[in-house]
């Protein structure tokens, strides 16, 4: 059996940690058992370390998490990117080619679909694992896990058996019935009485199904010739445009510990400690969360049942209960204030825009020891760097200079650079022209090896 976990999210619902390059499955908030802050790409995917399935998983993303998933996980792990957004259906759909041309697997083989971002207890993996006896011995098309309802929620969807569970020693899964999205909490309560499971958006279906789909639709099976048509992919989610509408399901319950953590609400109730970063939370305060990504100090005195969290990207201060309501308050017209790469990070600290058509963008980027920038130059931007700490080997137009904290580097527009850190480097880059928007970033090269080996031909020549 293969794994595909899912790595999308448009980086809302739990603003302003997430954006629209940092989702929130890379939010370090959560602890490891070396009392390490850690994200839930990075928890999930220790799990699977532990259970024996990393070798046989694969995380299907988008282009724009590549640089994180690599920087939080390794390069090593086997990514099927996509190259844009289009909802769940396509990503399947792709990363089922993927299996099918480019791994090389076959039809009969079962590939089990599953979120990266799950807080679950390791046997939950287990289960997951089951799946693979359950669709064989089933003749299902489909095979999901229902989690079993611990309260009546509002927030998820709920699949119906079509038989009320007896009890007995031999009954591992049931035939599906129907689905219900996010009922009210009379509807969960009545639910449950039928026995009525959690969705959580865990399945498993032969290949030869999906890639029998593609085929009947006149979609191409093989990998690289679905990329080049993924924009015409329906963007619809798997689970509207086929689990709802498979002629036969089947669900293996599960009654361990499974939860969202979605939004601040249910995310804090999992974090070991209620204040990361520089702040003060008052003793009369009850149920609070303190999450700060910047140096300065935040004080929070005498509310309770709140969540304040700040980062570059903005500062937000909600009632726990209120927190899932955050994306109707977050339309603000502003690209993401810090990324993480897998050099290093980019922090934003100013994006001025003045009357005569300038503008002025000063950031603070870190480069990890023994990583490098790219050799490339800007289009329409010049450049001055300054150092302010580490040491690290500096290159302009082929030009080789050792550079260290104090130096300040000036960098005209159309000039190509690069930079490697000797130690963990850190520079104040200040942008400035008549506009960013029309700027083209032009790479040559992209590893340090290249750079060093193309520019000591062009010097010696």
């Amino acid at each position: 059996m293969k794994l595909v976990l899912l790595s999308g999210g448009s980086g809302k619902r739990l603003w302003p940690l997430s954006n629209e390059s940092r989702s929130k499955q890379f939010l370090k908030v959560l602890e490891n058992e070396e009392s390490e802050l850690v994200s839930m790409v990075q928890r999930v995917w220790s799990q699977l370390v532990t259970c024996g399935l990393e070798g046989s998983s694969y995380i299907a993303t988008s282009k724009s998490q590549v640089e994180m998933m690599h920087s939080q996980i390794g390069s090593r792990v086997p990514l099927i990117i996509e190259p844009e957004r289009r909802d769940t259906f396509a990503a399947i759909a792709l990363a089922a080619t993927y299996l099918y041309s480019f791994v090389e697997i076959g039809l009969d083989e079962v590939v089990a679909i599953l979120p990266v971002d799950p807080y679950v207890e390791n046997h939950f993996f287990e289960a997951v694992k089951e799946l693979e006896e359950v669709l064989r011995t089933s003749g299902a098309e489909l095979a999901l896990i229902g989690v079993k309802p611990t309260y009546p929620s509002t927030k998820y969807g709920y699949i119906i058996p079509s038989e009320v569970q007896s009890g007995g020693p031999d009954q591992h899964y049931y035939t599906v019935s129907h689905f219900r999205e996010k009922p009210t909490e009379a509807g969960a309560e009545e639910l449950i009485r039928q026995d009525a499971l959690w969705n959580c958006g865990v399945f498993a279906f032969k290949l030869g199904t999906i890639i029998g789909m593609l085929e009947q639709r006149g979609y191409p099976i093989q990998y690289e010739e679905l990329v080049k048509k993924y924009n015409t992919l329906p963007q619809i989610s798997f689970d509207y445009e086929v689990v709802e509408k498979a002629a036969s399901l089947v669900v293996l319950p599960y009654e361990g510990y499974w939860k969202d953590l979605g939004t601040w609400n249910t995310l804090t109730e999992e974090m070991k400690n209620k204040q990361i970063g520089r702040g003060t939370i008052s003793e009369d305060c009850r149920n609070t969360h303190l999450v700060n990504e910047l140096d300065i100090p935040v004080s929070i005195i005498g509310v309770s049942n709140i969540v304040v969290a700040v980062s570059p990207d903005g500062i937000l201060v909600t009632d726990k209960g209120a927190s899932p309501r955050i994306k109707d308050y977050t339309q603000y017209d502003q690209g993401p204030m810090y990324e993480e790469k897998q050099w290093g990070w980019v922090r934003i600290l100013d994006d001025s825009k003045y009357d005569d058509g300038r503008s002025v963008l000063t950031k603070r980027v870190a480069i990890k020891e023994g990583s490098n920038l790219g050799y490339q130059m800007n289009s329409n931007l010049e450049e001055v760097w300054t150092i302010v700490k580490g040491e690290g080997d500096f290159i302009q137009n082929g030009n080789f200079m050792k550079v260290q904290a104090g130096n300040v580097l000036h960098i005209p527009m159309k000039t190509l650079h690069s930079i490697k850190a000797l130690s963990d480097l850190e520079v104040i880059i200040v942008q400035s022209g008549m506009g960013h928007a029309g700027n083209q970033i032009v790479q040559l090269y992209s590893t340090w090896d290249e750079v060093a080996e193309h520019c000591m031909k062009l010097s010696e020549s």
